[in-house]
């Protein structure tokens, strides 16, 4: 699952608390086997994304020397459930302590649920954000598909307000299946529109998704899937997903706002995380890793 949607969400809470807006490190987009959300492919084979609880320990992984970042950790609590036939919920929460080269602490606290029905129709969102324990930002809406694609999205917070989006548009559940369907289909770049109800709820991405070669299975996992039998014989891949803003104008090659990349396996976990900021960039080491129980579908 979406472990992009809340890495990503967490991404824009942290710049938004440091008071930055800074572009990360350009991907090489160079690969001429593409795939978009327009042209979707079908997974080779089927692998049922798994309920799951993970965590991930955020350290400081790098920085340059004009940021105003001095040290940063975290933690990323991640707790993904359901099924095809029921849907998929997630409960994200991240909370970072970040150290400012000119003295003081800042700590961000993010808290978000969301749900997403297998097909794409609907998606719900809900999250709040904390800096220094008091609450700087409230997003809660929905967003529906209708059966000629296009999307009707309806925001109780941060105010009312109803927009549409087009029919190419991804909710975060459904990238990760169509990122998993590309991998599997041997495309290694795919493009796609997400909306996933962060920055207030009222902006869509453009992404792209590089996708290496798969990853043999000999060698070794890292970090807490080490010791995952449940794991053993699914496909994984290392995949960089790239986040642009459409409504930034700009001349010449346009660099991501966001950055992350990790191990993709095949039933939606995420292995270890590098979050690139542009200024600074965070290593999230997967503590532990408990598989929930799966609920059939019936």
């Amino acid at each position: 699952m979406p472990m992009t949607r809340a890495a990503k969400f967490g991404a824009m809470v942290l710049l938004g608390t440091l008071g930055l807006t800074i572009p990360a490190l350009a991907q090489d987009a160079s690969n001429p086997q593409r795939v978009s959300a327009a042209t979707p492919v079908k997974p080779v084979t089927t692998v049922p994304f798994v309920a799951h609880r993970a965590i991930y320990d955020l350290q400081l992984d790098g920085r340059k020397q004009s940021t105003s970042v001095d040290s940063m950790r975290g933690r990323i609590v991640y707790d993904f459930s359901g099924n095809a036939c029921d849907g998929y919920a997630l409960n994200f929460r991240q909370v970072t302590e970040i150290g400012l080269s000119g003295g003081g602490v800042n700590t961000s606290d993010l808290r978000s649920a969301t749900f997403e029905d297998d097909k794409g129709h609907s998606f719900r969102f809900n999250s709040q954000n904390y800096t220094n324990q008091k609450v700087d930002g409230v997003v809660d809406g929905q967003a529906s598909r209708a059966d000629s694609g296009g999307i009707a999205v309806a925001l109780k917070k941060p105010k009312t307000t109803k927009f549409d989006l087009s029919k190419e548009v991804l909710f975060p559940t459904g990238q990760m299946k169509a990122i998993v369907a590309a991998a599997q289909a041997g495309q290694h770049v795919f493009e796609s529109q997400v909306y996933d109800g962060s920055d207030g709820g009222q902006k869509i991405y453009d992404t792209l998704a590089v996708i290496g070669s798969a990853i043999s299975p000999d060698k070794p996992r890292e970090g807490a899937a080490i010791g995952a039998k449940e794991l053993d014989g699914i496909d994984r891949w290392p995949v960089t997903i790239s986040y642009f803003d459409p409504s930034k104008k700009v001349v010449g090659e346009q660099t991501p706002v966001y950055t992350m990349s990790f191990d993709l396996y095949a039933d939606g976990i995420s292995g270890n995380l590098t979050l690139d900021y542009g200024d600074f960039r965070l290593r999230g080491t997967m503590a532990s890793l408990d598989f929930l129980p799966q609920t059939a579908c019936k």
